[in-house]
C-alpha cells in the first residue's frame, strides 16, 4: 500500500473531524440562536458539499485531464437535490450517485 494515500486520506479525516466536532465539544454553552456559533454550524453544510467537489475535481484536472461529464452529472444534481431541501446528506448521496452512474455509462459499467 503506498504510504502517501495512507498518509493524507489520514490527515483529510482528521482535518475533517476537527473541523466538525471541535468546535461543538469547545463551544457547548454558547449555541444562542442567531449567534456566531449558530451561524458557523449552519455554514458547515455547504462546506461539506465544496470540499467534495474540489475533492472530486482535481483527480479530474491532473495529472491528465479526463471526461468532465461525471463530474457534472454529480455537480448538477448535489445543487439540484440540495436547494429545495436543504439537505446535506441527501444531497451528497445523490451527487455521489449520479457521479457514479454517469462514470458507469461512459465506461460501460451497467
Amino acid at each position: 500500500m503506498n504510504t502517501d494515500l495512507l498518509l493524507v486520506a489520514l490527515m483529510a479525516g482528521l482535518a475533517n473531524w476537527g473541523f466538525r466536532a471541535l468546535p461543538i465539544l469547545l463551544m457547548r454553552g454558547e449555541a444562542r440562536p442567531g449567534g456566531i456559533f449558530a451561524a458557523f454550524l449552519a455554514s458547515t453544510g455547504p462546506a461539506a458539499i465544496a470540499t467534495l467537489v474540489v475533492a472530486s475535481l482535481l483527480p479530474q484536472l491532473w495529472p491528465e485531464q479526463k471526461d468532465p461529464l461525471p463530474l457534472a452529472a454529480g455537480v448538477v444534481v448535489t445543487v439540484l437535490v440540495f436547494l429545495p431541501r436543504r439537505s446535506v446528506v441527501a444531497a451528497t448521496l445523490a451527487g455521489a450517485f449520479a457521479c457514479g452512474l454517469a462514470y458507469a455509462a461512459l465506461h460501460g459499467g451497467l
